[in-house]
């Protein structure tokens, strides 16, 4: 399958799934995501190195990813995360062995939970990015802005009624990607 900016997300993940898809149409669809989530945990060189990992994992693990439990975004920024917990426990173990306090100091700052958290933090984004342009306002400006439905009703001149009904549709798509994505 040719690299196309016009195909859909839904069939990269079927022809992935079906051992179809060009790894770099699926490169050039998540690979900012997966780089993004390395590279928040890991210097520049490593994040590069993860990132390649993750991509050959999941090509070589295809089989294992199935469309109807969730999206090939997802899938990757699961394999994401343990490449990242792999990666830093290797290098805990190295300076274990090293007896280098600053090296240990330095690979203990990004732990489990913190890769766990902020790969749910991209998650999250990545999700927002892909809800309609409506819908990703009226949240920013409820959880961020942290306004009522009232304020923001006012402030977009939206009726109360739509905006309570595109926060909740919203934060619905969020939960669902997030419970696919912590299964």
């Amino acid at each position: 399958m040719p690299a196309d900016p016009t195909t859909t997300s839904e069939s990269l993940d079927a022809a992935f799934a079906a051992g179809h898809a060009d790894l770099r149409a699926v490169y050039d669809a998540h690979g900012k995501l997966v780089y993004n989530l390395c590279r928040r945990a890991l210097d520049a060189d490593t994040a590069n190195d993860v990132t390649q990992e993750v991509f050959v994992s999941a090509w070589k693990g295809r089989e294992q990813f199935d469309p109807a439990k969730g999206n090939l975004g997802q899938w990757l920024v699961g394999i994401t995360k343990r490449r990242i917990i792999d990666h830093l426990r290797s290098e805990r173990r190295h300076a274990d062995r090293r007896a280098d306090e600053d090296t240990y100091i330095q690979a203990d700052v990004h732990s489990e939970p913190t890769v766990d958290r902020l790969a749910d933090k991209m998650l999250v984004a990545n999700v927002l990015e892909q809800l309609p342009d409506r819908s990703r306002t009226v949240i920013h400006m409820a959880y961020v802005d942290d306004l009522t439905h009232q304020q923001i009703a006012e402030q977009t001149g939206l009726p109360l009624g739509t905006v309570k009904s595109d926060i909740r549709r919203g934060l619905q798509r969020l939960r669902q990607q997030l419970e696919v994505n912590h299964a």
